[in-house]
């Protein structure tokens, strides 16, 4: 399993990405954001968190148009796994690799804590090794994590099965933390094989971290 990782000026998870995908035994590289073409015969790329060029203007707008971006539109098209984590999920979401968009927080607060999220589906290979209606426990933070898709498509993505994650409390009841339509934590394209989310399952990899349930969620990549 060889993973590229993505590095735009402003990521500042790159790092816990390599460590977490090592852990899993797979054959990681990062990429500069300047780069016009990724590594050779890999087999996921990954967008880390982090606040790409400082944030400005808006979450992964700057960051949509480095040269990278051309190649990892190129290989998701192919049909090939990307995850979008965080700012990586922002970016993807700017340049239409996956639907909607990330807003500010509706308290307009950064939000950094650990957050119980619910597996809506799991027939992807993202998910592949958690159940659905699972309860998992993984860090979050970001200023600009409520989603907003229109209506329209709200009902598409629902009825397609593309909302993979909810906010939700120690029940799984939903929960709209930062004022996400639905509760949407994470969401694929069509074709499943695009995913974003904004929880950081990177640092639930080890169980002096608070929680293990991140590398449950990142093993089924592995498979």
């Amino acid at each position: 399993m060889r993973v590229a990782v993505l590095r735009f000026p402003g990521t500042n998870c790159e790092l816990d990405t390599h460590h977490a995908f090592t852990q899993l035994g797979a054959d990681v590289e990062i990429v500069w954001h300047n780069e016009q073409k990724l590594p050779e015969a890999i087999d996921l790329v990954v967008l880390a968190g982090g606040f790409s060029y400082g944030d400005y203007l808006r979450s992964g707008a700057i960051a949509r148009f480095s040269p990278i971006m051309k190649a990892v539109v190129e290989y998701a098209n192919e049909g090939n796994c990307v995850l979008g984590i965080c700012n990586g999920f922002q970016i993807l979401t700017e340049i239409g690799l996956l639907p909607g968009a990330l807003k500010r927080n509706n308290n307009l607060h950064f939000i950094s804590k650990f957050q119980t999220i619910k597996v809506i589906h799991n027939d992807n290979k993202f998910l592949s090794q958690c159940s659905t209606q699972e309860i998992l426990n993984v860090p979050i933070a970001h200023a600009d994590g409520n989603y907003y898709i229109n209506p329209e498509q709200l009902d598409e993505i629902e009825s397609n099965g593309q909302v993979l994650l909810r906010y939700c409390d120690s029940d799984g009841e939903p929960l709209a933390i930062n004022g996400s339509l639905n509760a949407i934590a994470g969401v694929c394209n069509k074709n499943k094989n695009v995913f974003g989310l904004m929880p950081h399952p990177e640092r639930a990899m080890e169980a002096i971290l608070g929680s293990m349930d991140g590398k449950k969620m990142l093993e089924g990549f592995m498979n």
